[in-house]
């Protein structure tokens, strides 16, 4: 009989196309195993009977024959209490021979109980009640493991010339349950030929029938030994390193290199089959297990009356998805593009009518509706994500970004100071470190007016500075994607330009971390790595690509650096109690002598003019 996915006997349907074709051969699939546990009765009371060899009288014999019947009617009664023949267990795993262990211990008490109380059992009852069981346990497992071994040869045969042979890199939890699931798949498009580990302890360990071979050192020689064209990386914790060099040595060797997502992604649920994927770029420049204190920061969400600025933005929407994760007592979405509220009340909530109070179409440049909003929720927590982020954009038109993240913070400072804030959270960048650019001078003076709110109002007023996201709107890696995409050129500023890179996800846990353990007044910086070449991640992504594509310079922009900073050089810093989060105090700025400070903002950009370009210097 085929499994389900395959086919049937023929002149029957293939299985799978209908409810009616498959629900009778799962039912005759459990009763055969119900018919094996009966008949392992059976077989274990005539072996009992044989080996001792009993002279028995037809009395006696009707004595053994009563014990094998309530054996197996107590057997169909607990197997089905213990849902042994309903799909409860996997055939041949460990889950159900305990299950079995379980079932037929209490088969043989109750039925040796019952052989006690018959007349004339003396002779019989210790032989049968001690060994029966042991017997029937074994034939009951013995028959369950040719089952499976004849399933899964006739897997591994069927697959065999269909599906990719592939090496999971990993024995650990995630790889033994990626393996079990190909394994048990007939649709799935994998076979596994062998695993690696770099624990040597697990050498030769087998895992459902597929052995570990050897270290990653060996990988390139083991997969080729075994035929294999695809190596799947079955480690969610894995570094951004260990990715990379696992794929560069798969890569090198002609193989196809697939993953599994971070663990943050797999949190809470088993792997699935689903989860393999192709390498992401994000996968080599920003995957670091973040370690946060959960506990801490449940204190300071759970139950409390949140509110998020740019909530529709791609820091501010998976702020609120997480935030959205401990509970607080209402998460109000504020921003002033309502189509990306439209997509973080779907992503978090499932439906997305824009029709609730605690989505607000609402631009923190009005001081006044931020006000009405205020008052309306009382916000205790605050993060504040709204800005204009996007360099050469600000450097045309400098006052937009003195209006929305200068004047726009400072509304929204105000606001939450008047109304009593407990704790206020300010995202800024890197770039406000050693500014050298309107964004970056606008989000400098952003902190300073934190740090001031801090130290003139009550409640906690922290500043969260870190550099690039992976995956957020108009970053290099949307641009590259679709240069790649039309088949070039990738443009690049300097062969030389290099950045800090964080996932979104990993930047936001070391935000709402931030928000945490900050004393108040100061500038908490993020941990980022090692700053990593544009260059370089523009030449990973092209050969990821398998396409011959051109990189072109196209120089420096104004107010761009070549290398970023996370401090400037006035700034002394000193680590926080996490060790991905560093401490950094700026000087406050009062809000009431902002205009002596905008023209720090001297600006200098290109504009065009009939046949050249003309440099006009603005002072903002």
């Amino acid at each position: 009989m085929r499994g389900v996915g395959g086919t049937d006997r023929p002149g029957r349907k293939p299985l799978g196309l209908s409810k009616d074709v498959l629900m009778p051969t799962i039912l005759e699939r459990r009763l055969a195993r119900l018919a094996w546990d009966a008949a392992s009765w059976v077989m274990a009371a005539g072996i009992v009977t044989g080996v001792v060899r009993w002279h028995l009288s037809p009395h006696q014999w009707a004595v053994v024959g009563h014990y094998v019947l309530a054996a197996c009617v107590f057997q169909t009664l607990v197997g089905v209490a213990l849902k042994l023949y309903q799909g409860r267990y996997r055939v041949a795993t460990f889950e159900e021979n305990v299950g079995l262990l379980t079932a037929t211990g209490l088969v043989s008490v109750m039925a040796g109980v019952l052989l006690l109380n018959l007349d004339g059992a003396e002779t019989t009852a210790v032989a049968l009640v001690v060994l029966c069981p042991l017997l029937a346990l074994l034939f009951m497992e013995l028959g369950r493991g040719a089952y499976r071994l004849r399933h899964d040869h006739d897997r591994s045969r069927t697959s065999a010339s269909t599906c990719e042979r592939v090496v999971i890199y990993g024995a650990g939890d995630a790889g033994s349950q990626l393996v079990r699931l190909i394994s048990d798949d007939r649709a799935a498009a994998y076979q596994v030929v062998g695993l690696i580990d770099d624990d040597r302890m697990k050498r030769h360990l087998i895992v459902h029938g597929c052995r570990v071979m050897g270290t990653g050192e060996s990988l390139v020689e083991r997969a080729r030994e075994a035929g294999a064209t695809t190596v799947i990386l079955a480690i969610p914790s894995a570094g951004a390193d260990l990715v990379r060099r696992v794929s560069d040595d798969a890569r090198a060797a002609g193989l196809k290199f697939r993953t599994l997502p971070p663990v943050r992604e797999m949190i809470d649920r088993p792997v699935r089959l689903g989860d393999v994927r192709d390498l992401d770029i994000a996968d080599l420049l920003g995957r670091r297990q973040v370690h946060t204190d959960v506990e801490r920061i449940a204190d300071h969400l759970a139950g409390r009356r949140v509110l998020i600025t740019g909530a529709g933005g791609s820091i501010g929407s998976e702020l609120a998805r997480q935030v959205h994760g401990f509970s607080p007592a209402t998460l109000v979405l504020l921003d002033r593009d309502e189509s990306g509220l439209h997509g973080v009340q779907l992503s978090i909530y499932g439906h997305a009518m824009l029709d609730t109070p605690d989505v607000v179409l609402c631009d923190i440049r009005d001081e006044q509706a931020l006000r009405e909003v205020f008052e309306t929720h009382r916000p205790e927590v605050v993060f504040h994500a709204a800005a204009l982020k996007h360099l050469p954009m600000l450097e045309q038109y400098p006052e937009e970004g003195w209006k929305t993240n200068v004047l726009g913070t400072r509304n929204v400072l105000r606001v939450a100071a008047e109304l009593g804030v407990k704790r206020f959270v300010n995202i800024s960048t890197d770039k406000a470190a050693d500014a050298t650019s309107v964004l970056g001078k606008t989000k400098r003076i952003a902190e300073r007016l934190t740090a001031w709110f801090d130290g003139h109002h009550d409640g906690t007023y922290v500043s969260v500075r870190f550099g690039n996201v992976l995956g957020s709107r108009g970053s290099v890696l949307h641009t590259f994607r679709e240069q790649i995409a039309h088949g070039g050129p990738v443009t690049v500023t300097d062969p030389e330009v290099n950045r800090y890179f964080m996932t979104i996800p990993e930047a936001c846990e070391l935000v709402i971390q931030a928000a945490a353990i900050g004393r108040g007044g100061e500038v908490l910086v993020l941990d980022m790595g090692r700053p990593v070449k544009i260059v370089d991640v523009a030449r990973r992504m092209i050969a990821q690509s398998g396409r011959d594509i051109e990189i072109v310079f196209t120089g420096i922009r104004p107010g761009e650096k070549l290398h970023e900073d996370l401090f400037a050089p006035v700034e002394h810093h000193t680590l926080s109690e996490h060790p991905a989060i560093s401490l950094v105090d700026v000087p406050p700025q009062d809000p009431d002598q902002l205009g002596l400070v905008r023209g720090e903002l001297a600006v200098t950009r290109l504009i065009p003019a009939e046949q050249d370009h003309a440099e006009i210097r603005l002072r903002v």
